[in-house]
């Protein structure tokens, strides 16, 4: 069974929470890295450990979410091997995996309603890498640049 880290802030809780529904509905396992309340954290003490273990192989993606999804991805974004994409509507969900490979899905908690990020997650999950050269090409740069700067 394909696998799934999942993490949230307290900006993101409740939707995370909401969303394990759709991610075992469509077939996946997830570990909940937190938060497990409401209560103030600082994001990238939860988002960290739960990217960092797609990186390493233990999931094969990850969803994370704080209230905006900017500060979730941002953290994501520095972790080497992990393309992290923040999402706010069904197409840009399909075309972050089909053209970038995207292995993190970063969601807003609190900008962006239930019903679409359901909609998001359910459109991410189910679209596979289209595995065109031109893409292909794209994300070995960046997997380039990732090595120059020392990640």
């Amino acid at each position: 069974m394909k696998k799934i880290a999942l993490a949230s802030d307290q900006g993101g809780f409740e939707q995370k929470e909401a969303l394990k529904s759709v991610i075992t509905e469509m077939g996946y396992e997830f570990e909940d890295y937190g938060v497990h309340s409401d209560a103030s954290v600082d994001y990238p003490d939860v988002i960290y450990p739960a990217v960092k273990a797609v990186a390493d192989g233990e999931y094969e993606m990850g969803i994370i979410l704080c209230g905006t999804g900017i500060g979730a991805s941002i953290v994501a974004n520095k972790v080497r091997g992990i393309r992290a994409a923040l999402v706010t509507s069904t197409e840009v969900a399909e075309l972050t995996r089909e053209h970038n490979d995207s292995n993190i899905l970063a969601l807003a908690g609190r900008t962006t309603e239930l019903a679409m990020n359901e909609a998001i997650v359910r459109t991410w999950l189910g679209t596979a890498y289209s595995q065109d050269e031109r893409h292909t090409r794209r994300i070995n740069k960046i997997k380039d640049i990732e090595i120059k700067e020392g990640r």
